[in-house]
């Protein structure tokens, strides 16, 4: 997994173009931010802070509790977070211009000492054995080819009875062509497997009590309503942002719709324990 071929994905060009969505509001590049304004712009995955809220409950996480965020992108849920609950949060990105703006925006809203932002690669980062109560991630782990690595480092970051709470992609059947195109490019997808796939490599990693909870029907329609949304707003975006990033943007939501729509994508919120 290498940050230029990650790029390729719209999605993670142009990431400063928050500060436009800033700006518009009346905020200055060095002004202090609050985690309620910043959520409306920093929440790269679907549903926003609701979904974080889901991993406070189904992971446990409290004022006490240590979380490791892998793929922490612009760092918005690792500050919602530790604003909601207190916690520590790791925030680790491999994208250095993600990860260079997101420890300045959690400066700015006063976070540093809660929030560590962490430029690596999971898969070779040296992390703390058994010093995290919960890993969290959002629609990152479908980019990284060699899951079993990856869950190995998650299994070794966790104390016992820690909670693994992830948001990713998989695939219901197989894709054509033009879609693996999409897939692969617009998407950067490195590892969709099928249902039975996926929940047999997390239990070979060592964790127990493993519910995958197929989201794709909820999933299915957000996707299509962003779509949808953004044409409807494109007028007002393009000031903001202008043409070449809203047009950019847009490439990226209507392949992410047309590959939910094959009924060949699918959305998973997978919870594990380790014993």
């Amino acid at each position: 997994m290498s940050t230029p071929a990650i790029k390729s994905m719209n999605l993670y060009s142009e990431v400063d173009r928050i500060h436009n969505d800033l700006a518009a509001l009346g905020i200055g590049s060095n002004d202090p931010l609050t985690v309620d304004v910043l959520s409306q712009f920093d929440q790269f995955h679907y549903f926003g802070t609701d979904a974080v809220d889901e991993a406070i409950a189904e992971a446990g996480i409290g004022a006490k509790s240590r979380v490791l965020d892998i793929g922490s992108g612009l760092g918005g849920p690792a500050r919602y977070l530790a604003e909601r609950t207190g916690c520590r949060v790791t925030a680790i990105e491999l994208q250095s211009d993600l990860n260079a703006l997101a420890e300045s925006l959690t400066e700015r809203c006063g976070l540093s000492a809660k929030v560590k932002h962490v430029q690596a690669d999971v898969l070779t980062h040296q992390i703390e054995p058994q010093s995290y109560d919960a890993v969290v991630s959002w629609l990152c782990f479908y980019h990284i080819a060699d899951h079993q690595t990856l869950l190995s480092q998650v299994y070794k970051a966790l104390k016992p009875g820690g909670r693994l709470y992830v948001e990713d992609l998989f695939r219901h059947d197989e894709f054509d062509d033009a879609e693996l195109a999409h897939l692969t490019q617009m998407l950067y997808g490195q590892y969709l497997p099928y249902r039975d796939a996926y929940s047999a490599g997390v239990r070979e990693a060592g964790f127990a009590e493993i519910d995958f909870g197929d989201r794709t029907d909820t999933w299915r329609p957000y996707v299509a309503e962003r779509v949808a949304a953004w044409a409807a707003r494109r007028g007002e975006l393009v000031a903001v942002h202008g043409e070449a990033i809203v047009d950019s943007l847009a490439a990226f939501y209507h392949s992410v719709c047309l590959l939910f729509e094959s009924g060949k994508l699918g959305g998973v919120r997978l919870l594990a324990t380790k014993p």
